[in-house]
């Protein structure tokens, strides 16, 4: 697994988001919501832009969030897609280069990482960022910043 074991903090912007959630063990609602969500993405299409696809995630309760970052605040949005502008702030960067089966054990990994570094945590959703298409990006070659939410 090509994971960064060593976390950048960055400063994540307010974002508009477009999402499913679900609750529970992600390795059930992971793949719901998002095939959910992708089912939304031609009506979504049809009157806004969407500039990233994301997931928000909680432990504590398990809230599992797949959507979209938008251009701007909805506009008809999709009945089934919830809305909110999320405000970001400070993160700690991991970087995942590889494919999103190593996501599961890498999420993993980097919560083992902020606990042994003694990283501080603020009650947060933690982001997983999808920062290429893998319908034409390698595999080997798809990047995603795992953050978590610096205190």
């Amino acid at each position: 697994m090509n994971l960064t074991r060593d976390p950048e903090v960055v400063n994540f912007p307010a974002i508009h988001y477009a999402f499913v959630e679900k609750v529970g063990p992600f390795m059930q609602t992971a793949g719901q919501a998002w095939q959910t969500a992708h089912s939304f993405v031609p009506e979504l299409l049809k009157n806004n832009q969407i500039t990233g696809h994301m997931s928000l995630y909680k432990t504590g309760p398990k809230v599992y969030r797949a959507g979209f970052a938008l251009s701007a605040r909805p506009v008809d949005l999709p009945a089934g897609l919830a809305y909110e502008k999320f405000d970001g702030g400070m993160y700690s960067r991991f970087v995942l280069t590889g494919p999103y089966t190593d996501l599961p054990a890498a999420s993993g990994a980097v919560w083992n990482i902020v606990a042994e570094k003694h990283l501080p945590v603020r009650d947060d959703f933690a982001i997983e960022n999808y920062m290429n298409d893998p319908r034409v990006t390698p595999e080997d070659q798809l990047i995603t910043h795992i953050m978590i939410p610096a205190a």
